[in-house]
């Protein structure tokens, strides 16, 4: 440094004196806020261009910090409109099921929708495939792929109703999971057609634990996806599919079974009771009683004071019988069908509640 330049530099005050380290960090600083300041814009134009224009009037949804500024909207069924192209649609279907895309596959479960509700006949050679892909998203940690997942297996099963019955074993279904998963790798490329089966089993099994455990918006959607089981596949073929998981060690899984189990025994009507038969029945609510959650045990009162209506009509005396009427009461069934203390217990439920109706007549 000359001799005039460290005499003008010594002259500088205080306040303009920087030392050099000070300056290489104003400058990085600087940097810094340019391309944050830029990176916010580039993600709020990709933002706002992976949003269009709602078609069921609805905002759409953010999936928060797990899909960062990506968003995706939920349409209803009612307001799904049919594919522009079936072939088209069904050529791509399973790829873009599988693919790593998550936009792309939340797209595509959309199509296995509209193809379910507008060309279910089209899309029946290859609704195990679905399906398959179906228990995928399910399990799938974003929640904007589990929810369009299961808004798929509503329509799905309101599309194919007892058709997909034919993809149920009874075997898996008394299966693990990780039984299920082993026996999988062990067959599927041999046996594909099994391997669709235990697809369904655990299909049942995630839907059961999405409606009891998960976000508010995904439980809605599990929720409104039993119900739409329930109300789509035949009792006589779904009850013998949700009594094993009656007994599943989660016991969420139990409640919401419990739940599905008497709203499917519900539809039965009397006649379909009769013929099902009312000692089995007694019996699977009766083991529901003392379950842990409310949930369960609440199903097991409803479908309790159920059967005992369908009982007592069936078993009224007639005027003309010379059989005692303490031999057809519902007291004697019950003593007669179930332990001592599960007879108790029934007995209990069953008589408070006619206690509580003759006390608010």
């Amino acid at each position: 440094m000359s001799e005039k330049a460290l005499r003008d530099h010594n002259t500088l005050p205080g306040s303009d004196r920087k030392p050099e380290s000070t300056n290489k960090g104003t400058l990085m600083n600087n940097c810094t806020e340019n391309v944050t300041e830029n990176l916010e814009e580039r993600q709020r134009i990709n933002s706002a261009s992976l949003v269009s224009t709602p078609a069921n009037g609805n905002a759409p949804i953010n999936c928060g910090g797990e899909v960062g500024t990506s968003e995706i909207e939920y349409i209803d069924s009612e307001k799904l409109t049919d594919v522009e192209d079936v072939d088209i649609a069904l050529k791509t279907l399973l790829a873009g099921l599988d693919s790593k895309d998550w936009l792309l596959v939340c797209d595509t479960l959309n199509n296995a929708r509209r193809l379910a509700l507008f060309h279910k006949e089209v899309m029946l050679d290859v609704v195990g495939d679905v399906i398959a892909f179906l228990v995928k998203s399910l399990k799938n940690p974003r929640s904007a792929v589990c929810k369009t997942g299961i808004m798929t297996s509503t329509d799905i099963f309101h599309a194919y109703n007892d058709q997909l019955i034919d993809f149920l074993d009874p075997l898996v279904t008394n299966l693990s999971a990780v039984d299920c998963r082993t026996y999988l790798l062990l067959y599927y490329d041999t046996q594909p057609y099994i391997g669709y089966f235990f697809f369904l089993s655990l299909k049942l099994v995630q839907l059961l634990l999405k409606s009891s455990q998960d976000k508010k918006f995904v439980c809605e959607a599990a929720e409104k996806a039993l119900v739409a089981m329930t109300s789509s596949v035949s009792p006589t073929l779904l009850l013998p599919k949700l009594q094993p998981h009656l007994k599943h060690r989660n016991p969420r899984i139990r409640a919401k079974a419990s739940v599905c189990f008497c709203r499917s025994v519900l539809r039965l009507g009397i006649e379909g009771i009769k013929t099902y038969g009312i000692d089995k029945l007694i019996q699977t609510a009766a083991s529901q009683l003392s379950d842990q959650l409310p949930e369960s045990r609440e199903a097991a009162r409803t479908l309790l004071l159920e059967l005992q209506t369908v009982y007592e009509k069936s078993h009224d005396p007639a005027p003309s019988s010379s059989d005692p009427p303490e031999t057809s009461s519902w007291e004697n069934f019950c003593q007669l069908n179930l332990s001592p203390l599960n007879a108790q217990a029934v007995l209990r439920v069953t008589n408070a509640a006619r206690e509580g109706f003759v006390l608010g007549s």
